[in-house]
C-alpha cells in the first residue's frame, strides 16, 4: 500500500463518515453522489497538500546550499560542487523522487506543464550559449517567478525567471512532484 492510499483512504472515510454524521443530525440532506462527490474532492485537496509539502521540501533541501560553487560535470551525490543536473537529481532524491544525471534526460520526466501553469518544485529547462538552442540547463521552479539552480558565478542561487536572460532562454518544464 502506498503512503498516497495510507492517506487518502482514511480520509475518504472521514469525508463520507461526517457527510453521513451531519446528515443523521439533521443539518442536511445528502445523497450518497454527492459524499461520494465530496469524498473524491477530499482525496483531491489531500493529494495537492502532498504535493506542496514535497515541493517546499525540495525547495527547503535546495536552500540549504545556496552558495555552493558550480561545477560543469560535478559527480552525483557530491555536494562539495554541483552542476545543475547534479543539483536538481541530488535535491529531489533527498524527497524520494529519482531523475536521470543530464538536464535534456531530465526534460522527459514527469509531465509537461505550461509556463503559466509552474507550481513550486516543476522543473524549467533552458538553452544555454553553449547548447546550440536546446536545453542546457535545468532549474527548479520555486514561487513567486524565481528559480532556484546553480550555473556560473556564485553557485547555487535564486534567479529571476522573468529576467531577460532567463525569459529568453526558456523551453520548457516538467513536473515530477504528483
Amino acid at each position: 500500500m502506498t503512503i498516497r492510499t495510507r492517506i487518502l483512504r482514511p480520509l475518504a472515510v472521514v469525508g463520507l463518515s461526517a457527510a453521513i454524521a451531519w446528515t443523521g443530525l439533521g443539518f442536511a440532506q445528502t445523497s450518497q453522489a454527492s459524499a461520494a462527490s465530496g469524498s473524491a474532492a477530499m482525496e483531491t485537496e489531500a493529494a495537492a497538500s502532498i504535493s506542496a509539502t514535497k515541493a517546499d521540501s525540495v525547495i527547503s533541501i535546495g536552500r540549504r546550499y545556496l552558495g555552493t560553487p558550480y561545477k560543469f560535470g560535478s559527480r552525483s551525490g557530491v555536494t562539495s560542487t554541483f552542476d545543475c543536473s547534479s543539483f536538481t537529481q541530488y535535491v529531489f532524491k533527498k524527497v524520494g523522487i529519482s531523475l536521470p544525471r543530464e538536464s535534456r534526460d531530465q526534460a522527459t520526466s514527469g509531465k509537461f506543464v505550461s509556463k503559466s501553469n509552474l507550481r513550486k518544485g516543476d522543473l524549467v529547462f533552458f538553452s544555454t550559449t553553449k547548447s546550440g538552442g536546446k536545453i542546457g540547463h535545468v532549474g527548479i521552479y520555486a514561487g513567486n517567478g524565481q528559480i532556484l539552480h546553480t550555473y556560473g558565478a556564485g553557485g547555487v542561487k535564486y534567479s529571476s525567471l522573468n529576467s531577460s536572460w532567463w525569459s529568453s532562454h526558456y523551453i520548457t518544464a516538467r513536473r515530477v512532484i504528483n
